[in-house]
């Protein structure tokens, strides 16, 4: 059976890590979790490390010092996984605005479509996003469209954060080599893996904001993502050696 593992960066997650973590548990297909918790003071890793003791051999967690960004959270999460030779590595939320029912369909069009990307994507079957303000829709929205006419990529959720690797995927690309850590680099990982040759699915999702908890989205993310995405659209792309 594939190793599988989901990665679930969190920051004052108190009142969602707990039901996302036993849901995923829920679910068939032995998942396994790693969290990465940046300093939360709301207690967040208290409650996981509570519910380590009962899931010892399928939840994981690394605590870092404080808010050191979504990205530098995945690249440190994705070499843990790569480490421990996981097959097949996942990005999620905390707050359930990605749907874990949904796991199997990115796994399956991975190990069954033979993508080697999978991205639950809210924009590839029209807009299929629930209680976000109609203007956060538009700026998400056309934040996409423009990264796809810059970069040439055929993606219509560039800015997707709900997403299957498979292994191979993140052992080619140069994770040190990496340059946005905000938002920005959800873009840049996509970009990344479509230059590098490897197949990419959109598979339609149904994503809903969150209920409990706050955003963390900021007007600082968003300037790095449009001035990182030119410069990206210049850079030299090398598969790691």
């Amino acid at each position: 059976m594939d190793k599988k593992v989901i990665i679930i960066p969190t920051y004052n997650e108190k009142e969602n890590i707990e039901r996302i973590i036993r849901k995923v548990f829920s679910l068939e297909g032995d998942y396994h979790i790693l969290v990465i918790d940046d300093g939360s003071p709301d207690g967040t890793a208290s409650i996981v490390k509570v519910l380590q003791t009962e899931f010892p051999e399928r939840l994981y967690m690394i605590e870092r010092a404080g808010k050191l960004g979504l990205g530098t959270a995945y690249l440190t999460g994705f070499k843990w996984a790569l480490d421990k030779g996981y097959d097949y590595i996942f990005e999620m939320d905390a707050d359930f605005s990605h749907n874990p029912d949904d796991l199997q369909h990115l796994y399956e069009a991975c190990a069954k479509g033979g993508a080697d990307l999978a991205i639950g994507s809210r924009y590839c079957d029209g807009v299929s996003v629930v209680n976000w303000p109609i203007g956060r829709i538009i700026m998400s929205y056309y934040a996409s469209v423009y990264v796809r006419r810059t970069l040439g990529m055929k993606v219509y959720d560039c800015t997707a954060g709900f997403k299957c690797y498979s292994a191979k995927v993140l052992r080619t690309i140069d994770l040190d080599k990496v340059q946005m850590h905000g938002y920005g680099f959800q873009i840049e990982m996509k970009y990344t893996a479509y230059r590098l040759g490897f197949k990419i699915a959109e598979v339609p999702i149904i994503f809903v904001n969150r209920k409990e908890g706050s955003s963390k989205m900021s007007s600082g993310i968003f300037g790095e993502a449009f001035w990182g995405v030119i410069k990206l659209r210049f850079r030299d792309i090398k598969p790691k050696i």
